[in-house]
């Protein structure tokens, strides 16, 4: 495959790669150095610390994370963006614009008038009320999903291609050994089960430590109205945990709990756990069947009444295997390799286009 010269654009509100939170920022330093290792040159387009190999264009001084979720933040950004990217194009050869935010897509038709095919990563439900968005949007953009499952829910979007998400396993612990407790990573939302991760922990009669974000008013609701009156004497909330306490706490817990309730489109957290050598347990949602193997890496439960006797079961599962499905098919140079044959298709598109 020949080199390519690829604009990545990368959401505002954490640094590449993030020091705790930010899952889109950890997948987006990942594939950057993925692809440079590769031999492409990717320039991103951003904000904050840039620690990956790429160069940064930074649209802003720092990061944005106390306006997560903020429209008026992503239209700014998105002009920011745009500004940036059209004099990238005009100083040298870009092959493509891959972009990781909601509101770049936006963008896209400006891009492809200059020669340019611009692709987005849907790393959000495209199911739900951003159907219409992403529908609006035609073929301006090529979309690419994250499973399977999110390209099922929204058959008729302009779908270009699915590449799972990646990240280097060397970059995580390893243990055989396990503690005895269940972890909740995740933000503290209805959606991402917490309740039903502290009830199936006090039913197994298993110590549980929770590490989540309550930044957004629905996630300080439901902490403060729903979790905190729930929690026993074995249990632990704490805020999000950094990149090193995450690892610790991976890598020595029993069990990953993921009891989720909505269609997640992926699910990062499931294989930072499995890479880590601990296995996950899960409600059937989402991706969840596509990241874990039922019986070999984790434990998918059909009911939340299920999850207690899977918090018992799952000391079977081997840690090895956990650690080698995300080195097979969840690694950053899997997701890099998968991204490359998308741009390279979309350039060879762009050119066939270019010739009617």
């Amino acid at each position: 495959m020949e080199s390519l010269s690829i604009v990545m654009v990368a959401p505002p509100y954490f640094d590449l790669p993030p020091a705790g939170y930010g899952g889109i920022e950890a997948v987006v330093a990942d594939l950057t150095d993925g692809l440079m290792a590769a031999g492409h040159k990717v320039t991103l387009v951003g904000a904050g610390r840039n620690g990956t190999l790429g160069e940064l264009v930074s649209v802003w001084p720092s990061t944005l994370g106390d306006r997560l979720g903020d429209s008026a933040v992503e239209v700014e950004i998105a002009l920011m963006t745009r500004r940036a990217v059209q004099k990238l194009i005009a100083r040298r050869a870009v092959d493509v614009v891959h972009d990781h935010t909601f509101s770049g897509p936006l963008n896209g038709a400006i891009y492809a008038d200059l020669g340019v095919p611009a692709l987005t990563t849907v790393h959000g439900p495209a199911h739900e009320q951003n159907r219409r968005f992403y529908r609006a949007l035609g073929t301006d953009v090529g979309l690419i999903s994250i499973s399977g499952q999110q390209r099922r829910l929204a058959p008729e979007l302009n779908w270009v291609g699915t590449v799972y998400n990646g990240l280097r396993p060397n970059d995580w612990p390893y243990a055989e050994r396990k503690q005895d407790y269940a972890l909740f990573l995740g933000r503290y939302h209805p959606t991402k089960g917490a309740h039903l991760a502290i009830e199936a922990a006090h039913r197994a009669g298993l110590p549980l430590i929770m590490a989540g974000k309550k930044m957004e008013a629905v996630e300080k609701e439901y902490f403060e109205e729903v979790i905190e009156p729930m929690l026993g004497p074995d249990d632990v909330a704490m805020g999000v945990a950094d990149a090193a306490q995450k690892r610790e706490l991976m890598v020595n817990a029993r069990c990953l709990l993921f009891p989720i309730t909505w269609q997640e489109p992926f699910g990062m957290v499931m294989i930072e756990s499995m890479v880590c050598g601990t296995p996950v347990v899960a409600l059937r949602s989402g991706s969840v069947p596509e990241v874990v193997e039922h019986g070999v890496t984790g434990i998918i439960c059909e009911e939340p009444d299920e999850l207690p006797q899977a918090l018992h079961d799952v000391t079977r599962i081997d840690p090895a295997a956990c650690r080698r499905r995300v080195s097979e098919m969840f690694s950053a140079k899997a997701m890099a390799r998968g991204y490359a044959q998308v741009y390279q298709q979309a350039v060879e598109s762009a050119g066939r286009l270019a010739l009617v």
